[in-house]
């Protein structure tokens, strides 16, 4: 691959996927992070976790997040560009995930807003009433500086993975509706004007079975603040989205769907992102290697550029060929997910099969991330650890994207959970045949349970390095 379509998002996604939907917006979208965004983002990342007024000077509770009026102008591109509204107006994800990946490439921080929104979005669509939806969808798609932004509540302070037992929250029904009560101890994009939150009825089971999926907006009927922002979040990259505690007080919300299924539609939301995040870290990886080859082509050392000795070229040309393969397994995901979520319960195969495809991306992807992240700061020597030059971030924003929707260990466990109970694998090995493969796993899901969890990790790796290979030399035709 030549080092220009590094330097490029929109050319990457072209090596990788021929023509592109969309193309022209892509390249404008790429052209404006070109000349604004990027100076933007990177004043906003050295500015560190934004302000949160908590009052008005009449001491009234405002919650107002305080960003540099530049950023709302940076976030606002992204929705104008359609990192929402576009999967409506195409009934197709893959537009969106592409001005993700590019959004990505300059400002992770930014995608996750944009992910939430299209998640809060289409659990709305999907999922909510006629009247919920006449309502509250039409902001979410608008395509100027009034849009609403959407979110996803479901982390509490026990954790995120065990959500059946670590969700505290308890939703009372009052009318129509329901009120919340709770603490969300992660929730990211807080101050959004709508979101969607996990809660438990009152006196349903205390397991995952009792959760429920409801709609929660900013403001009550009367026009008061619906919920309220205990404090943000001081991370260590990702500083684009205002991450906080959110505290829910009898907040007026609404179910989507039936009770009875809102477990499954939870795993809707967070698997929608997880496809996502995973062409978020395949984009870190790239601006990662885009910067060294930068560094590494003009430093001299012992007479030539750093990038023309023999081993610096070979480890620079074995990362750019693993994030190849980590592009093609993200955008899998994507494709598969494309197929399937209009579908709502109970699903077909192909949903189990997207799950599959979308826990082993979200694994790898996020894996080797930050290790190419990390070889990028090395081969800046000193200069790599200097929070003065850009390498740096890359490698915290790919730490924060290891743990956002499921660590790599959870997506272990719930890929082969979704191998033992739905057989996913077995449709994935009639897309990509492979004898070899296909006996290790059976083998592997024919262990005890306890011997089957504990030896998960090399299995899955190998499965999700194979369909990495496997997806990159059929990812053209795709598109």
């Amino acid at each position: 691959m030549e080092i220009e379509i590094l330097r490029s998002p929109v050319e990457f996604l072209h090596h990788m996927l021929g023509p592109l939907p969309h193309e022209r917006a892509l390249r404008d979208y790429e052209a404006w992070w070109e000349t604004e965004g990027k100076h933007i983002s990177d004043a906003t990342d050295r500015a560190g976790t934004p302000w949160l007024r908590m009052f008005d000077r009449a001491g009234r509770r405002v919650d107002e997040i305080l960003f540099a009026p530049e950023y709302w102008r940076s976030l606002r591109q992204g929705f104008k560009a359609g990192v929402v509204w576009r999967a409506f107006e195409d009934q197709s994800l893959a537009a969106c995930a592409l001005l993700d990946y590019i959004t990505c490439y300059y400002d992770p921080g930014l995608t996750c807003p944009y992910v939430i929104s299209l998640a809060t979005a289409v659990a709305l669509d999907q999922h909510g009433s006629e009247e919920l939806k006449e309502r509250f969808l039409p902001p979410l798609l608008r395509r100027d500086d009034s849009v609403w932004q959407g979110a996803t509540w479901m982390t509490e302070i026990k954790g995120g993975s065990d959500l059946g037992a670590n969700v505290e929250t308890v939703a009372r029904p009052d009318g129509n509706r329901w009120l919340l009560t709770g603490d969300k101890y992660f929730a990211s994009n807080a101050g959004a004007d709508l979101a969607v939150v996990a809660a438990r009825p009152a006196g349903a089971p205390q397991n995952v079975r009792g959760l429920a999926l409801f709609l929660l907006p900013k403001r009550r009927e009367n026009g008061e603040l619906n919920y309220t922002v205990r404090r943000l979040k001081d991370k260590v990259a990702t500083r684009s989205v205002p991450t906080g505690e959110v505290e829910l007080r009898d907040s007026e919300a609404w179910m989507l769907g039936s009770q009875d299924h809102g477990a499954h539609l939870i795993l809707e939301v967070l698997n929608l992102s997880r496809a996502t995040n995973s062409l978020g870290s395949a984009a870190i990886a790239q601006r990662a290697l885009a910067e060294s080859a930068d560094f590494a082509g003009q430093r001299i050392a012992f007479g030539k550029p750093v990038l023309d000795h023999p081993l610096m070229r070979k480890q620079f040309d074995a990362h750019t060929e693993t994030l190849q393969g980590a592009f093609a397994l993200g955008w899998e995901s994507i494709v598969r997910l494309d197929e399937v979520w209009r579908q709502k319960p109970p699903y077909s195969d192909r949903y189990h099969l997207f799950r599959l495809v979308a826990h082993l991306a979200k694994y790898w992807t996020s894996d080797i991330a930050p290790q190419i992240a990390r070889w990028a700061m090395e081969v800046h020597g000193a200069l790599g650890v200097l929070a003065e030059f850009p390498v740096e971030r890359w490698f915290r924003e790919a730490m924060v994207l290891t743990i956002w929707e499921g660590t790599c260990h959870r997506q272990i466990l719930d890929g082969l959970e979704v191998m033992e109970r739905k057989g996913a694998h077995r449709l994935l090995f009639e897309q990509f045949p492979n004898n070899d493969m296909r006996r290790r796993v059976e083998a592997h899901l024919a262990l005890p349970q306890a011997q089957r969890e504990a030896g998960a990790e090399e299995i899955f790796r190998d499965l999700a390095m194979f369909v990495a290979r496997a997806a990159r030399h059929s990812s053209v035709a795709h598109t």
